[in-house]
């Protein structure tokens, strides 16, 4: 091993030896000048100490072009020929604050004296009141500043690596010299602490001596983490607390929406509660609590069984099943009687809900009281059959007409055959039996007229043709003294046709329909040998019966036709318009079918269509 002073590249080609390598040893002196002005941008002199030795003068030679580049910042003042004393009367002349000195090499002063590195270091530090830089680490410990230096540390742990490279094999001539210096940037923290230097603003993890331990530096794995720690914590509680916030918030404003539904709940007049799965009430408004008259409390776990007749309470239940299977809105309508005795119609709608995980729920109902929808559409019905009873009196006159000729000529036959002695036990017998047949007949046609009068308090199972029987009954006769054919035209006659609903009132609807037929016929004054037509045909559809009632009376007015199921209106001088509007109520409200009117060339159509059962 060898050490070449001044390397270049040059003398290795002169060298003996083939297999060389090795470290260059170079001072980086521009990098130290571009160091020491960014330390002190109000440098105004830089003294340059250097003696003129070997390597001194090799120094210089690279000093001299970087000398003329920074003279133009600031006053540079280089010295190698002094005498030591000389050097440090010009070394303490240096102001403080503006001055700095870069040390190169003082091995040998002018008189010839000699000096180790140190003692000359030394000397010059004693007097300074300035910062003093170098290029070598071998100052560091006697009072200089630092710089980018060449480190004999460095160089020798680069050169190790080379040896154990060889150690391991490799041949030498494959190792390349490491050209590049290894320098380091190194510095005196006692120094900086002095001059009060921050040189990690401009340096990158230098390396600093003599800085006091500390515990952040021994420990500086644990305080990251600690740091971290505390930061994460930090964030998580920030977090927590805004989502806090934030619940609180929501939840305020859930209290807030409760209770808003409490008071809407309670205003609505309509009765409303919803439960659980297994048929428990979980609450309600103040309507339902009112209509079972208890409390909103008291309600609260029971069931359907608790408030409402078996029957209706059964019903409830089934149809509970229903919602929960189908998930659908089912309604449907029923009739109880309160504690108070008050009769209610009620119809229900039930659809079922989910909780927020997406498992149902429970039921939840609306209940509509029709009590006085229902009573005020009774009252209408009714006054729309007293509308009527002035045909149904005239169609009893006619119905009594032949009943009351007979009896009369009966009583005048008995009477002729008393008077001439004529009457036998016998003639006593035919006598009272045939006038039972024609009071019996005048009796049943009262019977009728009073049945039609009764309102219809539930739905029942009814024959079609029984009830255009006894309409048949009521206003045949009138019917055919009045010139006109009223025929039934049964398209099948095997079968009986059964509605399901309310038969007086299904039976008003078709008397009202024949009146006004029958009326219209007769306002057209038609010649004797001319008879009005009123056919009226029954038949079975495919999901539906189905009745026709035809007149030949003549068209309808396309301008009012789609008005004449409206209430109040009315064609006729002393109608009250409420016939064809209470016609339309039964059929599609109660019965849920469907009526309608259309014009046929001359004759009008009123087709009536209703869920069939069959017999």
């Amino acid at each position: 091993m060898r050490k070449l002073s001044n390397y270049n590249k040059t003398i290795l080609d002169k060298l003996p030896l083939k297999e060389v390598s090795g470290v260059a040893e170079e001072v980086d002196i521009e990098k130290n000048f571009e160091l020491i002005s960014k330390l002190h941008p109000n440098l105004k002199n830089l003294l340059i100490i250097n003696d003129k030795s070997i390597t001194g003068l090799a120094v210089k030679k690279d000093l001299n072009p970087i000398i003329e580049k920074y003279s133009k910042k600031f006053n540079i003042e280089y010295t190698d020929n002094l005498e030591i004393s000389d050097l440090k009367d010009k070394v303490s002349e240096l102001e403080k604050g503006d001055s700095a000195i870069l040390f190169v090499l003082l091995f040998k002063d002018t008189t010839g004296k000699y000096f180790t590195y140190k003692q000359s270091f030394e000397e010059v530090r004693k007097v300074s009141q300035v910062p003093i830089y170098g290029l070598w680490d071998f100052y560091l410990n006697s009072g200089m500043v630092g710089g980018l230096l060449t480190s004999a540390i460095a160089q020798g742990d680069t050169v190790s690596k080379m040896a154990l490279d060889v150690l391991n094999g490799k041949d030498i001539k494959d190792i390349p010299v490491v050209e590049k210096s290894p320098n380091l940037y190194i510095f005196n923290y006692d120094e900086l602490k002095r001059f009060n230097l921050n040189v990690s603003k401009y340096i990158d993890n230098p390396i600093i001596i003599n800085e006091p331990s500390s515990i952040y530096k021994e420990h500086k794995n644990f305080f990251i983490i600690t740091i971290l720690t505390i930061s994460l914590l930090t964030i998580i509680v920030v977090v927590l607390k805004a989502n806090i916030q934030r619940r609180e918030k929501l939840e305020r404003e859930l209290s807030n929406r409760i209770e808003f539904d409490k008071v809407l709940l309670d205003t609505i007049p309509n009765a409303i509660y919803y439960k659980n799965v297994d048929g428990h009430f979980l609450g309600c408004n103040t309507a339902f609590a009112s209509l079972v008259s208890s409390t909103k409390e008291e309600i609260i776990g029971k069931t359907a069984f608790d408030f409402f007749p078996t029957e209706i309470a059964t019903k409830n239940t089934q149809i509970d099943k229903e919602v929960l299977k189908t998930f659908t809105t089912i309604s449907f309508e029923f009739t109880f009687y309160t504690l108070s005795n008050e009769m209610k119609h009620i119809i229900l709608n039930k659809a079922a809900y989910k909780n927020i995980d997406g498992t149902i729920g429970g039921i939840v109902c609306i209940m509509d009281d029709m009590t006085e929808r229902t009573q005020q559409r009774q009252f209408l019905i009714q006054q729309s059959k007293l509308a009527e009873m002035g045909d149904m009196i005239a169609a009893i006159a006619h119905q009594w007409n032949e009943p009351l000729v007979e009896l009369s000529a009966l009583v005048q036959d008995i009477e002729t055959s008393y008077l001439l002695n004529e009457l036998k036990d016998n003639d006593v017998k035919n006598f009272v039996n045939d006038s039972m047949i024609q009071i019996k007949y005048m009796s049943k046609t009262l019977s009728d007229f009073r049945n039609f009068l009764k309102p219809s308090t539930k739905k029942v199972l009814f024959s079609i043709s029984k009830a255009l029987n006894e309409i048949n009954e009521i206003i045949g006769k009138q019917v055919f003294y009045s010139n006109i054919n009223m025929n039934f035209n049964y398209k099948n006659k095997n079968e009986e046709l059964l509605i399901y609903g309310y038969e007086n009132e299904f039976k008003q609807v078709l008397l009202n329909i024949i009146n006004n037929a029958k009326n219209k016929i007769v306002e057209k004054n038609l010649p004797l040998n001319k008879k009005g037509e009123i056919n009226i045909n029954i038949q079975r559809c495919e999901n539906c019966n189905m009745i026709e009632i035809i007149d030949d009376a003549g068209a309808i007015d396309e301008k009012i036709i789609n008005s004449i199921f409206e209430p109040y209106f009315t064609t006729k001088e002393n109608g009250m318009g409420l016939g064809l509007y209470m016609a339309k109520i039964i059929i599609e409200d109660k019965m849920k079918g469907t009526i309608s009117v259309r014009n046929d060339k001359n004759c009008v159509i009123f087709t009536i269509k209703l869920p069939f059962k069959k017999a």
